[in-house]
């Protein structure tokens, strides 16, 4: 069964048109209008092995907010759209990435039940034209949007890009590990019969 899906996404401040394969190989073509955000999510599609289009035309001239916050929030919609009723899915999924002098742990759960919790320093107040507080906007926004359960720990490192780039690569590989199927699982895994 497919897990593809596309989706738009149309408000004041941005419109967003993507097109997802879970099932992909780490294909994409991305344009967000903000350089450092393109590169954060080249390395989660390329590193969690799924294919992506993605466009996104915001109000960067506020600033770099809505854009992130909103690409967070339809990318999580998509990824919710595309893996349907988790049938079949491992569901847990975790990750403890090095990047240079940054160690960034990332664990989720697609629960059903959005819940986020991050703990790291971001001292650069931004990379490129990119805030670095709104790191934690793009994923509480992916959090609300996919419905799913996820830490973020920054274990050890300095250096603000380094940091934030592994956040998005282990959040990568640790959805790559969650959302993929195994043939022992009958339904859902999870004692109620639902994750919702």
């Amino acid at each position: 069964m497919s897990r593809k899906t596309s989706l738009e996404r149309d408000t004041k401040e941005t419109q967003i048109a993507l097109e997802l394969n879970i099932d992909g190989r780490g294909k994409y073509d991305i344009d967000t209008g903000i350089g450092f955000f393109n590169h954060m999510l080249e390395g989660f599609a390329r590193h969690g092995f799924f294919d992506l289009l993605l466009r996104i035309q915001g109000d960067t001239e506020v600033d770099a907010h809505h854009t992130v916050e909103d690409t967070g929030i339809a990318l999580g919609e998509a990824f919710a759209k595309a893996w349907g009723d988790k049938e079949g899915i491992a569901r847990f999924g975790f990750f403890i990435l090095p990047m240079d002098d940054a160690l960034v742990l990332a664990s989720l759960d697609l629960s059903g039940r959005p819940y986020f919790s991050f703990d790291a320093e971001l001292t650069a107040p931004t990379l490129g034209t990119m805030e670095t507080e709104t790191v934690r906007e793009f994923f509480q926004g992916f959090v609300n949007g996919a419905r799913i359960n996820l830490h973020l720990r920054q274990l050890a490192g300095g250096n603000t890009h380094h940091i934030v780039e592994a956040m998005f690569k282990a959040f990568a590989k640790a959805l790559d590990m969650a959302t993929k199927k195994d043939d022992r699982i009958e339904g859902v895994l999870s004692t109620k019969g639902a994750l919702m």
